[in-house]
């Protein structure tokens, strides 16, 4: 038997354990190419998406991880190109939410997951994982044993560990500049609290790309219509805006959703808030923009902040907030001690452990066997506790499945068990699986 087979029968395997939730990766481009060689699981919001709204706007004042490097919002940057200084880092709700949309349709699962479910993370064809997209660092594996790392595995499986990366990642765009990039609102101090002012930042987020890109987010790219532009809309096919995404230029449709949020059931997502646009006819913006301006390191773009403009005035969520988001997880296993038995020594021996959460809110937990003979496959996915809501009809598997397999010809001489360390990711429990094993009595080669 191949290991490809091999492998192919622990999947399969586990789907008939009840994980139809689980699933191998759904399209080629993925295979490889991105951080996990298989899709896990991860929990989707109900259609009103009201949970990860609420996360959105924690993680946009920094109150879902403050202080954490790759999950909590640096130090902002503000004032003029040659007099930079910072304060504590803070992003607009609403871009977040735009950006959301824009990105994934706030959705954390694959396509095929119904809302209030639990079932395949949404990875792209070019790795962007969940709401965020975030495919910054989901590109190849970090981890030990080229692996997944632990923080890679909560961006693909957590609704808010994917929401504060993305919120990070558009903090570094915006404080690129001006090393790296331009800055909007030299008669502002570039402020973060003027929603115009991320104009950069928000191109960045998609690529600071210009003609000639694979996607250029260059307003004057002579691929987009002249200036005035129908705004672009994320609401009702019908209500006169634009609604081909491939029209404008990413900024300007970030924008263009927070002015025009999304109606879901008859309600928008989201409080409508104007933003404005540089307006391409005026010389104060079409000069800096122009084409022979985007130029490493951008130093002709700085703009003057489009007027009039504008600050989210979405107040600070109770920080009790965060406790409902999260919940309280507690990990618990079918399983912490189990014989691996095979039969010959030409078949894998194969085992499966089915991962719980008896607390609140979704657990991600994370697999790592003791030595480096074993596949641990699928070795991150969730756990969901029973507060979280299910849609009535849809499929809810609140279990994590973990499946692992031992070719007998690579246990090595005398040994005859191994362990499996499951963590539950950003929390401080774990648990320790102890595998014996049936040994292979026939002689070696």
């Amino acid at each position: 038997m191949s290991r490809f087979v091999a492998l192919s029968l622990l999947l399969s395997a586990l789907l008939l354990f009840g994980s139809t939730s689980m699933a191998v990766p759904h399209r080629a481009e993925a295979e490889g190419a991105c951080v996990f060689p298989f899709t896990p699981t991860t929990y989707e919001d109900l259609r009103d998406r009201s949970l990860f709204l609420d996360t959105i706007e924690l993680a946009a004042f920094n109150m879902l991880f403050p202080g954490d490097e790759y999950f909590g919002l640096p130090d902002i940057e503000l004032g003029p190109r040659d007099g930079r200084y910072t304060q504590a880092g803070q992003v607009p709700p609403v871009l977040l939410k735009a950006i959301a949309y824009v990105e994934s349709s706030i959705t954390q699962a694959g396509s095929r997951t119904p809302f209030g479910s639990i079932g395949p993370s949404l990875i792209a064809f070019d790795c962007g994982h969940g709401i965020s997209q975030v495919t910054s660092g989901m590109t190849f594996a970090d981890g030990e044993f080229s692996r997944g790392s632990p923080q890679q595995a909560l961006v693909a499986t957590h609704y808010a560990y994917n929401i504060a990366r993305g919120a990070n990642i558009l903090v570094e765009k915006w404080n690129e500049a001006p090393e790296e990039k331009p800055i909007v609102g030299l008669d502002t101090i570039g402020h973060p609290l003027v929603l115009e002012n991320w104009y950069y930042a928000v191109w960045a987020y998609n690529g600071f790309t210009g003609p000639g890109a694979s996607r250029s987010n260059h307003p004057l790219d002579p691929i987009y219509r002249a200036w005035p532009r129908t705004p672009y809309s994320c609401g009702p096919d019908d209500d006169g805006l634009g609604h081909n995404r491939s029209s404008y230029p990413y900024q300007e449709l970030v924008f263009g959703c927070a002015t025009n949020p999304p109606v879901v059931e008859g309600e928008r997502l989201w409080d409508s808030q104007a933003i404005t646009l540089p307006d391409l006819n005026d010389p104060r913006f079409y000069t800096p923009l122009s084409l022979a301006n985007f130029v490493f390191p951008y130093t002709r773009m700085d703009l003057l902040t489009p007027q009039p403009f504008h600050i989210d005035q979405t107040p600070a969520p109770d920080p009790e907030r965060r406790l409902e988001v999260l919940g309280e997880p507690r990990l618990i296993l079918s399983a912490e001690r189990l014989t691996l038995e095979y039969t010959n020594e030409l078949s894998p021996g194969f085992a499966f452990v089915h991962v719980g959460n008896m607390g609140t809110g979704v657990l991600p937990y994370y697999a790592v066997a003791s030595v480096p003979w074993v596949t641990v496959l699928p070795y991150t996915g969730v756990a969901v506790g029973l507060n979280m809501p299910c849609a009535e009809g849809s499929f809810c598997d609140r279990f994590g499945h973990i499946g692992f397999l031992v070719w007998p010809r690579d246990i090595p001489p005398e040994i005859n068990e191994f362990q499996i360390v499951v963590q539950a990711l950003g929390t401080d429990e774990s648990r320790v699986i102890q595998v014996d094993l049936s040994p292979f009595t026939a002689s070696r080669p």
